[in-house]
């Protein structure tokens, strides 16, 4: 076991983080803030944090990215903010994230800097979801003096990040506060409320002005192999590392299906928890894998092996128990082909699949328009009906869904949800 599941890096100290911030350059036009999908003024809050002003440097993150505590922490800084460091071609580049974490700890730890609600406007909005999306978005509007319900169908708020991305990255009181900062806006909440059930299209027609859809993904896909149910959902695993740790056990051979960022998160709790051998199973090569690059070297240092260019094809079981996992060689032609002849068995005795997610369900009960399964918007994030915005892993036909760009699109669309409101009179 090569550490447990606790927060992988530790916060700055006082003096680290004014070393740091006196590393910047204060760039004009910087780099590091055009490669932020939520485009924070990073030179600006670094030199607030130089100068000790750590309310002015969280105010400045808030300006930008009301979820910055999160994505001080769930961000891949490499391939953005740090990756775009000037001092990343001969230097080490600015620990921005870090950086950030240390004004979001500052101000979550003093109650200073938080944003403020204007003047109430009298419109109502709905925000379906309380994932990164539906928070930013109902922050924003909540600033512009509108009332805003969120409708979660779990029982907490945060969606992915309170769920879904694992300690080591993200503890789950951290995105509890976050959402505990948003209520303090004048957001209501209304958790453990399933839209389609609890609330129909109906409602939320006649008792709103506005609906912003911020539902993420669906369940993952099954895989269509006999002895399926004994296999685990992967988002499920991780949700109970993060909230049920106590009922988890490692187990000696461990195989994760799927070679995603949740799969390698998967792995990683796997390892953490002290399980001897844990394998990943791809049924393309390494070149194809969607995890990130430093995610993939990670998991590595984490000592979990892979295997590519291998299929599940059957869960093999003794007495109701997995023992293994039957799979076969694959050729890509381009796409993956089973070779025949080629069927081997990996030892199990826990097997976890993470292999995306199926698309959302919502848009056929609003009728709101759909694209290659994913709810289709426009410029302004509006839906095919009017008055329905959507934006976060919903709408991500392109790119990579990321949190950061979730919060971007809450952002944006609270922007063109308080014009369409206001111009409605």
């Amino acid at each position: 076991m090569t550490g447990g599941l606790t927060e992988q890096l530790p916060p700055l100290t006082k003096h680290e983080a004014l070393v740091e911030a006196n590393r910047c350059l204060y760039c004009y036009d910087a780099p590091c803030a055009h490669a932020c999908p939520t485009h924070i003024d990073i030179p600006r809050f670094i030199k607030k944090i130089a100068t000790g002003n750590l309310v002015g440097s969280a105010t400045a993150i808030f300006e930008a990215n009301l979820l910055g505590a999160t994505c001080a922490r769930v961000c891949p800084v490499q391939e953005l903010c740090e990756g775009a460091c000037v001092l990343g071609s001969e230097h080490k580049p600015i620990a921005i994230g870090r950086l950030q974490r240390y004004a979001m700890d500052y101000a979550y730890g003093s109650g200073t800097a938080f944003p403020k609600a204007d003047e109430a406007t009298g419109k109502r909005i709905a925000v379906i979801g309380a994932g990164p999306a539906g928070l930013s978005c109902a922050g924003e509007l909540a600033k512009r003096g509108h009332q805003v319900t969120v409708f979660e169908k779990r029982e907490l708020p945060g969606g992915l990040s309170t769920y879904g991305i694992i300690v080591l990255r993200e503890p789950v009181d951290i995105a509890l506060a976050e959402a505990a900062m948003i209520r303090g806006l004048g957001v209501r909440f209304e958790t453990g409320v399933n839209v389609g059930v609890d609330v129909t299209a109906s409602d939320l027609r006649s008792n709103f002005d506005a609906v912003f859809l911020s539902v993420g993904l669906g369940m993952t896909p099954t895989l269509g192999v006999p002895g399926e149910e004994h296999v685990l959902d992967g988002l499920e695993y991780i949700s109970r590392s993060k909230l049920k740790l106590a009922d988890m056990k490692a187990e000696t051979d461990v195989l994760i299906i799927g070679a995603g960022n949740t799969a390698i998160d998967c792995a990683t709790v796997a390892k953490r928890l002290g399980s001897e051998r844990v394998t990943m199973i791809y049924r393309r090569t390494k070149q194809q894998m969607t995890a990130y690059d430093h995610e993939y070297s990670f998991v590595k240092n984490e000592g979990v092996a892979f295997e590519f260019l291998a299929q599940p094809v059957r869960v093999v079981t003794e007495a109701g128990s997995v023992v293994g996992l039957e799979c076969v060689r694959t050729r890509l032609t381009p796409h993956p082909e089973p070779v025949a002849g080629t069927e081997f068995v990996l030892r199990a005795k826990q097997i976890v699949k993470a292999i995306g997610q199926n698309r959302p369900s919502i848009a056929l009960m609003l009728g709101v328009g759909t694209e290659r399964g994913l709810i289709a918007v426009n410029g302004g994030f509006e839906t095919s009906v009017p008055g329905i915005f959507a934006g976060g892993d919903c709408i991500r036909l392109k790119g990579a869904a990321s949190t950061v760009m979730a919060v971007q699109d809450g952002k944006l669309a609270a922007r063109s949800i308080h014009e369409k409101v206001m111009a409605n009179g």
